[in-house]
């Protein structure tokens, strides 16, 4: 599996000013981006509704089932939006975890993208001033990044150090 460049891997789980995405961007590893994905999710619910309440339809069910089954069917649309979702990030993260061990290979690229508490938290604060940097001083400005993230966090570090070796 080949390696992609820094600022393209970040690209994947990092919106341009900086935040997280919460629908990962397949497009800079060559996939679909996540705008039409975005785009194609809300309109499902309006398909659904063109699709129930046009005249044939509606006609031949009533107002009643045809309630009935927006209602049913948009709880399945939402299940399809979370299966969509769910696996769009887990392609991306197998797709760049060989790039992320090259780059980070002591670091975790799960707890940096996790919402919980981690050591990794303040990631994005320290990258967003870094964003503008080449390949190379990026690289070396998100390593001491976690030096310091590390540092300031040392005693979480160790607490799920122990936890580990308990279990």
């Amino acid at each position: 599996m080949s390696t992609y460049p820094l600022k393209t891997m970040l690209a994947t789980f990092i919106k341009s000013n900086a935040n997280k995405r919460t629908l990962f961007n397949l497009a800079p590893i060559g996939g679909i981006s996540s705008p039409l994905v975005t785009l194609l999710l809300i309109s499902l619910p309006f398909i659904e509704f063109a699709a129930i309440f046009n005249p044939v339809v509606f006609n031949k069910l009533g107002i009643a089932q045809s309630i009935i089954f927006f209602i049913v069917f948009l709880s399945i649309v939402m299940i399809i939006v979370f299966l969509v979702i769910w696996s769009i990030n887990k392609r991306v993260l197998k797709k760049i975890a060989t790039s992320w061990d090259f780059y980070f290979p002591n670091i975790d690229l799960k707890m940096v993208l996790s919402s919980g508490i981690t050591p990794y938290k303040d990631f994005y604060k320290f990258y967003a001033p870094l964003r503008a940097l080449e390949e190379d001083e990026l690289h070396k400005a998100l390593l001491k990044a976690f030096n310091q993230m590390q540092e300031e966090n040392k005693e979480l570090i160790e607490a799920m150090q122990q936890d580990r070796s308990r279990a």
